[in-house]
């Protein structure tokens, strides 16, 4: 039961990262790029997130074979990925996921 909610705790820190990131190079970065003419911008946030959207995707799948999740999810975790603010939404879910299986593992 630990091992899950250790899962579920680290998918959602890399999905906050990977949205956080996602949100930096699209509001902030490219704006730099073609606005203001400063392509390192991208460069360096692109990179950032690029490395935390891979990280995302090997979180959803190691936690969908540990959780044994059925593909509808794995596919709206994968989609969270792509779709701005996604990921913080899905975050509430996995949080209370997080805290179920946290229930169940106290000692009484």
């Amino acid at each position: 039961m630990e091992q899950k909610r250790q899962r579920i705790k680290q998918l959602r820190w890399i999905g906050i990262a990977e949205g956080w990131s996602f949100l930096l190079l699209l509001g902030i970065a490219m704006p730099l790029k073609y606005l203001y003419d400063l392509p390192l911008a991208v460069k360096y946030t692109g990179w950032a997130h690029g490395i935390l959207f891979i990280l995302y995707i090997a979180a959803v799948f190691r936690a969908a074979y540990l959780l044994s999740w059925r593909l509808p999810r794995i596919a709206a975790a994968l989609a969270a990925s792509v779709l701005p603010f996604a990921t913080f939404i899905l975050d509430r879910r996995w949080k209370a996921e997080e805290q179920r299986y946290m229930r169940k593992n106290k000692p009484e």
